[in-house]
C-alpha cells in the first residue's frame, strides 16, 4: 500500500508555474489561496522538491486557520541541498528530508529517508506508510518534482489553478517539467470538474482508469 497522491499546482494562462529565473510568481486568487489552506488540511503530510525550497523558502504549513498540528512536510532533496535554515525545517511542523542512498547530510529534521541512486519513489512512499503512517500527500511542486510523480504513475488527483495572466518564456518552468520527459501518447485524465475562484478557474482532475 502506498498513499493517496494529490497534486496541486497553480499556472498561468500561458502553462508556466514561475518565470524563466524559477523565481515565485503570484499565480493565484486569493480565494485560490484559501482553498489550499484548507486542502493542506485534509492531507497527512506535503511534498516538494528541494528547487522550491531553494528558490521560494516556503513553511509549508496551514496558516491563520486556527489549527494546533500542521501536516508532515516531505522535502524530495537527491543531493543534500536543503539550507539549513530553510523554514521548512523550523518548529512549527515536523519534517521529513528524502535524499539518494549515497547523500550523507544531516539535518535538525524528524527523519531523514534515503533512497535509490536518485530517489526511488515507490519506495519512499512505501516508508512513509508504513514507518509514519502516512495515508495522505499534497504534492505542491516545483515542475520536475510533478513531473517525477506523474511519470512513476502515482498520481490519483491533479488539481491545477488557472490563472488570468501571461508569464511567458521558453524556459519558463510548467506543472510538469523536466528534460526529456514525454508521456507516450500523453497521460490521459479525467475532468472531473471546474470553479471560477476569483479572477481564475480551478479545474480538478482525475487519472483515467485508476479507481478512487
Amino acid at each position: 500500500m502506498r498513499p493517496f497522491i494529490h497534486v496541486n499546482c497553480a499556472m498561468s494562462a500561458d502553462g508556466k508555474i514561475a518565470g524563466s529565473d524559477r523565481r515565485q510568481v503570484r499565480i493565484s486568487s486569493e480565494e485560490d489561496m484559501n482553498r489550499v489552506r484548507l486542502l493542506r488540511k485534509k492531507y497527512d503530510a506535503i511534498l516538494v522538491g528541494v528547487g522550491t525550497v531553494i528558490s521560494d523558502d516556503p513553511h509549508l504549513t496551514v496558516k491563520g486557520l486556527g489549527y494546533d498540528e500542521n501536516p508532515i512536510r516531505i522535502v524530495l532533496d537527491p543531493k543534500g541541498r536543503t539550507p539549513d535554515d530553510a523554514r521548512v525545517l523550523d518548529e512549527t511542523a515536523p519534517t521529513v528530508i528524502v535524499t539518494s542512498r549515497d547523500c550523507r547530510r544531516e539535518w535538525d529534521c524528524e527523519e531523514t529517508i534515503r533512497s535509490g541512486e536518485d530517489i526511488d519513489l515507490e519506495e519512499v512512499l512505501g516508508i512513509l506508510a508504513e514507518d509514519i503512517g502516512v495515508e495522505s500527500v499534497l504534492v505542491e511542486g516545483g515542475g520536475e518534482t510533478i513531473a517525477s510523480f506523474f511519470r512513476a504513475g502515482l498520481v490519483d488527483r491533479y488539481t491545477v489553478f488557472v490563472g488570468s495572466m501571461i508569464i511567458g518564456g521558453r524556459t519558463a518552468p510548467t506543472p510538469a517539467d523536466g528534460d526529456g520527459w514525454v508521456a507516450e501518447g500523453g497521460l490521459r485524465l479525467v475532468l472531473k470538474g471546474s470553479e471560477v475562484l476569483g479572477e481564475g478557474v480551478l479545474l480538478t482532475f482525475d487519472i483515467k482508469g485508476r479507481a478512487l
